[in-house]
């Protein structure tokens, strides 16, 4: 079953909010997508806390996590 969901998030680099599709059923993965606005590379982390709610980081490439 595929689990994309649409999710607002600001660039690290621009601040602009953009949509992306994320998919919930990769946690715990890391990905990198350009932004719709600035074209710069976004580190995204997909992860789940401890209730179980589904969370979604964004980098530069330039932050270590």
């Amino acid at each position: 079953m595929n689990e994309l969901v649409e999710e607002s998030v600001a660039c690290p680099y621009c601040g602009e909010t953009i949509e992306v599709l994320i998919d919930f059923t990769d946690l715990n993965q890391q990905y990198i997508e350009d932004c719709q606005v600035c074209c710069k590379p976004i580190v995204f982390l997909v992860t789940e806390d401890g209730d179980g709610a589904q969370i979604v980081n964004v980098y530069s490439e330039d932050e270590a996590f």
